[in-house]
């Protein structure tokens, strides 16, 4: 898979970078426009889900009579599939995206939708078949990607593929597996068809592992040594600002020791012991107040 050179993502840095705050979940730093351009759309076809299962099913029966109104309409579609998912009722989602796809086989977010539902109910290969139309090699989504990714090692089928161990690393990174995400893209990258793209992908892995400058050195393959630089340093600036991540790399702050409850008639409360040091220096340090 390449990129032309026209587009928003041939920059190794935009593309790095933008892949970095997705993973991250952090706001895109300035100079660093076209994030929206990759997720706006569908963020205005989704809304948030409920985190509890009460509100998940209100919001699915809500969203439910919608689609019953409207069968096939693709903004009820994909929010009460996404509901069915949450619910674990993934035969149901691959049914309500069935609609939807037969109405509009040609648009991208609701082949994704309808992809990974069917994922999730266990079709592996219509999945692939259906993951593949979802988007274009100019306007990637990475988190099909990391579907397409799981669906290939599900299927067994990844041996020796770079493109599809790079998904499947993607897919790792995705829920923090950070050691078998740089396994597998280190593997993708070894191949002699392996593009910029996955070494870009490595190198973010490593930097969401701390380990810039192999991350950096990586980079330098494919750009300046300027340009990988920045690229390295904005990445780990959304670290710094993000806590779970920051965590994962340094471990949690150490919390203050909490002075004793004094006790009635047993003399001055004991003095508490003092907190115990980190186990290593904060890689980034400790982000602004």
């Amino acid at each position: 898979m390449s990129f032309r050179s026209e587009s928003p993502f041939s920059s190794g840095r935009l593309g790095a970078v933008a892949l970095a705050a997705v993973l991250i979940g952090a706001a895109p730093l300035g100079g660093c426009q076209g994030l929206s351009d990759m997720t706006g759309s569908i963020a205005s076809t989704r809304q948030p889900l409920p985190t509890d299962e009460a509100g998940l099913r209100a919001y699915a029966d809500d969203w439910g009579k919608r689609y019953d109104s409207k069968p096939g309409e693709k903004v009820a579609s994909i929010n009460y599939a996404r509901a069915l998912r949450g619910l674990t009722r993934y035969s149901e989602a691959a049914a309500v995206m069935q609609a939807a796809a037969v109405k509009a086989p040609q648009d991208f977010e609701v082949l994704g939708a309808y992809g990974k539902a069917l994922a999730d109910d266990g079709q592996l290969q219509q999945a692939k078949e259906v993951l593949a139309r979802s988007y274009t090699p100019e306007r990637p989504d990475w988190t099909i990607m990391s579907v397409q990714g799981s669906v290939a090692d599900r299927l067994g089928d990844h041996e020796g593929e770079p493109s599809v161990l790079s998904n499947l690393g993607l897919s790792y990174a995705l829920t923090k597996q950070l050691p078998e995400a740089e396994a597998a893209l280190r593997e993708a990258c070894a191949s002699p068809r392996a593009d910029a793209r996955m070494r870009q992908n490595l190198a973010l892995v490593l930097a969401l592992e701390a380990k810039f400058a192999e991350a950096e050195q990586v980079s330098r393959q494919d750009m300046t040594a300027q340009a990988a630089s920045a690229n390295i340093a904005a990445i780990r600036q959304m670290i710094a600002q993000n806590d779970s991540w920051r965590d994962l790399q340094t471990g949690p702050k150490p919390k203050h020791a909490k002075l004793a409850a004094p006790v009635a008639a047993r003399g001055p409360a004991p003095i508490p012991a003092a907190a115990a040091p980190p186990g290593a220096p904060l890689a980034l340090g400790d982000p602004p107040g």
